[in-house]
């Protein structure tokens, strides 16, 4: 999900590495906006987005289906289809990672911007935290952490777990650290939309966050 190009190029050549794929999670321009230009440096790149999204992710050259299998080097990823944030999210699944994009955050999910509270619960808790094991990296596609665990402990005031974790959070934010990766188990601890229990009961918590200001 190269949002800029320039981070990509940079932390390349740090690390004298080379770009193989974009691997692109949903069409969102932050989370494709680098594509064009990594694409230019690199014209024989492989764009990767779910088949939903043909025509929407610019430079798309692969359009995997759910269950779909490919190979980064010695690396072997699997496509799941994560419907909810957008209709065409995908999560790319390997052996002890998973990238979520906007589907799952560390303690939060993504906003329904085409998707519905019914395939946002499957997703997280079925797809996600359901079938993948807990102790699986995941990595989301922005640094909410802080934002969402302040909501999650509004939710869940009584959840220790959530309060330690925030305080955590927000001390690794003070020390200029990223707080991702969580893990799937850190998830099914902390995070009220994939500690929900009903369709109905996730709705409500997207609703309430999408008008939180705490």
């Amino acid at each position: 999900d190269p949002s800029e190009a320039e981070p990509v190029m940079s932390a390349l050549e740090k690390q004298s590495g080379q770009l193989v794929a974009i691997l692109n999670t949903h069409h969102h321009w932050d989370h494709t906006g680098g594509n064009k230009a990594l694409l230019e440096k690199w014209p024989e790149l492989a764009v990767y987005g779910h088949v939903s999204d043909r025509g929407r992710i610019p430079g798309q050259t692969e359009f995997p289906a759910d269950g779909d299998t490919f190979w980064l080097g010695k690396e072997q990823g699997v496509v799941r289809h994560i419907p909810g944030h957008t209709t065409g999210a995908v999560a790319y699944c390997f052996e002890e990672d998973v990238f979520t994009g906007d589907t799952l955050f560390y303690g939060g999910c993504g906003r329904l911007f085409e998707g519905t509270p019914a395939m946002m619960f499957r997703s997280l808790t079925q797809r996600l935290a359901g079938e993948l094991d807990g102790t699986t990296r995941v990595w989301c596609g922005h640094e909410y952490t802080v934002q969402n665990l302040h909501f999650a402990l509004h939710s869940e005031p009584d959840n220790q777990a959530i309060r330690s974790k925030l305080n955590w959070a927000e001390n690794e934010r003070r020390a200029g650290r990223a707080t991702v990766p969580s893990t799937l188990n850190d998830e099914l601890a902390v995070n009220p939309f994939v500690r929900a229990k009903t369709v109905a009961e996730l709705a409500e918590l997207r609703s309430q966050k999408d008008n939180f200001r705490g």
